[in-house]
């Protein structure tokens, strides 16, 4: 699922025709068929090929007809000028970064990079790779693989976990992809949505990522912000 439940459902059917798409509402993509407008001040911006998301300002698009698209809808130019010059992605692997305000396109990656420690969200020019294996999530690190561990929950009471990368495969929790959007799940804890994540700054300001246990986008824990963060397979990391 793609939507962003804040901020309501994008191209609603109004009249036989497809309204506009909101900010951050979905406006294309392959085997999409609703709206692939934006309403003003947002422009239809790829994410994949599967999803093009309504972004606040953004590049010109060129709308046209996707190969392959049973489901109508228009497809944009794909960006591929890299801001801060990231590494090319490697065949099978993607980026993953964040598309809200206030981390826009803030890409996942190790506090101190391709070390094991923190997971946080740092510059495109970065920009860490990612596969997920067997349910794992896994950092190509410079040669090394760095495993996304998720921390236990403590008591009921606590609303976040925190991420970090370790050298070990995690024992418990599973990453998946929902379409290009990150998801992590454990059968012994209930979650309102698998793909609310919070972003937490630390003393030092660092972006550190967190597993959100409550509603997204409600009751949201102090200096936290909510996000959902998605797959991106452009050639290098985009800010």
């Amino acid at each position: 699922m793609y939507s962003k439940r804040a901020i309501g459902v994008a191209g609603l059917f109004m009249g036989g025709a497809y309204a506009q798409s909101g900010l951050y509402g979905q406006c294309g993509g392959i085997g999409w068929s609703g709206a692939t407008t934006c309403v003003s001040g947002a422009t239809c911006t790829v994410v994949n090929d599967w999803y093009y998301q309504c972004l606040p300002g953004g590049p010109s698009t060129t709308p046209s007809s996707p190969p392959g698209n049973p489901g109508g809808g228009t497809t944009t130019t794909r960006t591929t000028t890299a801001s801060g010059g990231s590494a090319t992605l490697v065949p099978g692997y993607s980026f993953i970064r964040a598309v809200e305000a206030p981390n826009f396109h803030k890409y996942l990656q190790s506090e101190v990079l391709t070390k094991a420690g923190d997971a946080v969200l740092g510059e495109p020019t970065n920009a860490a790779q990612f596969q997920i294996v067997s349910g794992q999530l896994v950092q190509s690190a410079a040669g090394t693989s760095l495993y996304a561990i998720v921390e236990p929950r403590a008591n009921s009471t606590v609303v976040k976990l925190k991420v970090s990368w370790s050298t070990t495969a995690a024992t418990s929790g599973t990453f998946t992809w929902a379409g290009d959007t990150l998801e992590w799940s454990n059968p012994s804890i209930s979650r309102p949505q698998n793909n609310a994540w919070l972003i937490c700054p630390d003393a030092q300001n660092h972006l550190d990522l967190y597993v959100n246990l409550g509603p997204y986008s409600y009751m949201t824990p102090a200096g936290c912000a909510d996000e959902t963060i998605h797959a991106y397979t452009g050639q290098t990391a985009t800010a």
